[in-house]
C-alpha cells in the first residue's frame, strides 16, 4: 500500500504541475504554449484555390502539388500573417474527374479583399521551345506559324533570381536583366533541354505570355538562366521580387473564399468550453453519486486526464477548432465508460465475498479486455477518420484519438493508483458504504 500512496502522491503532483502550466500559458499572452486556435474559433478568411493540372502528366501531379503548397506558404509568410495553414485537397468535379485545390486558412484576416491581396498575384514561369508549323498544306502559298511547345522547366524547378544590367543597345544605357537559377532536378532538365535543341528558340513565358524569346546557342551547364526581356528597369525589379516569392509550379484560380468573424470564433470558444464544462459537471455528479468513493477516484483521474489532454494539445502543438473540442469531450465519454466497466467488475468480486484490495486487483484484470477492445476500435476509427476525412473531420480525429489513448491511461493506470493506495484491506465500518454503489451497499 505505501508503494502506491507513494504514486499517488507523485501523480497528484504531477496533475498540479500540469494545472499550473495550463494556466500560466494561457494567462501569458506572448507565451509559445498558447492554445493554437483553427480559423472557426480564431476568426480569419479562408480561400480555396483551384490547381489548373491540365498541362501535368499524371505522375507528376503530386509532385507539382506539393510545390504548390510549399510556394504559397511562403509568399503568405512574407507577408506576415499569424499562423497560416495551407492544406492540399482533391475533390470531385461535376464532371466526374477530381480536382486538386488549394486551401489557404488565414487566421484574424477577416477582410476577403486584403487577404486576397495578401496573398498577391504569384507567377507562373515555364520554359516553351518554339516549333514551326504550316497553316495550310494545300496552297502553293502556304505560310507558317510559329507554336510554344512545353519542355517540363516551370516555376517548380526555381531557386532565386536576381537582377542585373548588363549593355544595352544605346550608348550609355545598361539593360536589365533578370537572372534565374534553378535548382539541382531543374539544373539538369535545363542543360538536356539546350543540349539537345541548339539553334531552337527557346521562349520564357510569364502568366501564359511570353516575355523573352532568346535562341539557344550552345548546352548551357550550371543551371542559370538570363531573361532579357524588353522591360523597365522596375518592371524587371518587380519580376525579381514575384520570383523570389514564388513561381507557381501550376496556375491557380480563386475558387471559393469565406470569413468567420472574431465574435462568431469567440461564441464557439464559450460555447464548447460551457459544454466541456457542463458535461463534466454531470459525469461527476453521476459518478459520485452511483459509485461513491470509486466514483471520486474517477472523478480525480479524469480531472488529471483533461489537463493532461491540454498540455499535451498545447505541447505538440494540435490546432484548436470546434470539432476538435467534440472530440475531445467525446473522448471524456470514454474514459468514464472504462472507469464503469472496472467498478462493476469489481463490485460482483466484492458480492462474492473478495475483500476490497483483493476485488480491486481483480476487477481491473477482469475489466481490462473489454478496455482495451474497445479502445483499439475507437483508435482504428479515428484514424481511419484522419487518413479519408477533410480537414474539419480531421481535426475532430486527431484530437479524438489522442483523448481515446490519455483515456486509456487514466483509467487503466491512474484509477487503479488511487483506489489501491486508498481503499482498505476489509469493508468495515464506513467503507462498506463507501464501496458500496448505486442504492445498495455492495
Amino acid at each position: 500500500m505505501i508503494r502506491y500512496r507513494v504514486f499517488a502522491v507523485v501523480v497528484l503532483i504531477a496533475g498540479l504541475l500540469l494545472t499550473y502550466f495550463v494556466w500560466s500559458t494561457e494567462a501569458n499572452p506572448t507565451s509559445p504554449y498558447r492554445f493554437k486556435l483553427g480559423l472557426d474559433l480564431a476568426g480569419g478568411t479562408e480561400l480555396v484555390y483551384k490547381a489548373d493540372m491540365s498541362q501535368t502528366t499524371a505522375s507528376d501531379r503530386g509532385d507539382a502539388l506539393s510545390a504548390l503548397q510549399g510556394v504559397i506558404e511562403r509568399r503568405v509568410n512574407l507577408f506576415g500573417v499569424a499562423e497560416p495553414l495551407v492544406q492540399t485537397d482533391q475533390a470531385s468535379a461535376l464532371s466526374g474527374t477530381t480536382e486538386d485545390r488549394l486551401i489557404v486558412d488565414l487566421p484574424g484576416v477577416t477582410d476577403i479583399k486584403a487577404a486576397v491581396a495578401a496573398l498577391g498575384e504569384t507567377p507562373t514561369l515555364e520554359f516553351r521551345l518554339a516549333t514551326t508549323t504550316a497553316s495550310s498544306t494545300e496552297s502553293p502559298q502556304a505560310t507558317s506559324s510559329v507554336a510554344f511547345i512545353s519542355t517540363g522547366l516551370t516555376g517548380r524547378y526555381l531557386s532565386n533570381a536576381a537582377l542585373q544590367f548588363g549593355s544595352g543597345a544605346t550608348a550609355g544605357l545598361a539593360a536589365p536583366q533578370v537572372i534565374l537559377n534553378f535548382n539541382s532536378d531543374g539544373a539538369k532538365l535545363f542543360e538536356k533541354i539546350t543540349s539537345e535543341n541548339v539553334g531552337r528558340t527557346l521562349a520564357i513565358f510569364l502568366d501564359g505570355q511570353p516575355i523573352s524569346t532568346p535562341v539557344i546557342q550552345e548546352a548551357i551547364p550550371g543551371g542559370q538562366a538570363t531573361i532579357t526581356g524588353r522591360f523597365t528597369a522596375t518592371e524587371a525589379r518587380d519580376l525579381v521580387r514575384n520570383l523570389n516569392f514564388g513561381a507557381l509550379p501550376v496556375p491557380i484560380s480563386l475558387e471559393s473564399s469565406s470569413s468567420v468573424g472574431p465574435t462568431l470564433g469567440s461564441v464557439a470558444i464559450s460555447a464548447g468550453v460551457s459544454a466541456g464544462i457542463i458535461g463534466f459537471a454531470i459525469i461527476a455528479f453521476f459518478m459520485i453519486m452511483w459509485y461513491r468513493f470509486s466514483g471520486l477516484i474517477a472523478v480525480i483521474a479524469l480531472a488529471e486526464y483533461l489537463v493532461g489532454m491540454l498540455s499535451v494539445i498545447k505541447i505538440i502543438p494540435v490546432t484548436l477548432t470546434a470539432s476538435g473540442i467534440a472530440g475531445l469531450i467525446i473522448s471524456l465519454g470514454m474514459a468514464v465508460d472504462a472507469n464503469v466497466l472496472i467498478f462493476e467488475r469489481t463490485k460482483e468480486e466484492l458480492r462474492e465475498g473478495k475483500m476490497p484490495r483483493e476485488a480491486v486487483h481483480i476487477g481491473f484484470a477482469r475489466a481490462w479486455t473489454a478496455i482495451r477492445d474497445g479502445h483499439f476500435t475507437m483508435i482504428i476509427s479515428g484514424i481511419i477518420l484522419f487518413w479519408l476525412g477533410t480537414s474539419i473531420v480531421q481535426g475532430f480525429a486527431l484530437v479524438f484519438v489522442l483523448g481515446v489513448l490519455a483515456s486509456f491511461i487514466s483509467a487503466v493506470s491512474l484509477s487503479r493508483i488511487f483506489l489501491l493506495a486508498l481503499v482498505p484491506e476489509d469493508r468495515s465500518g464506513v467503507w462498506k458504504f463507501l464501496l458500496g454503489s448505486g442504492i445498495r451497499n455492495i
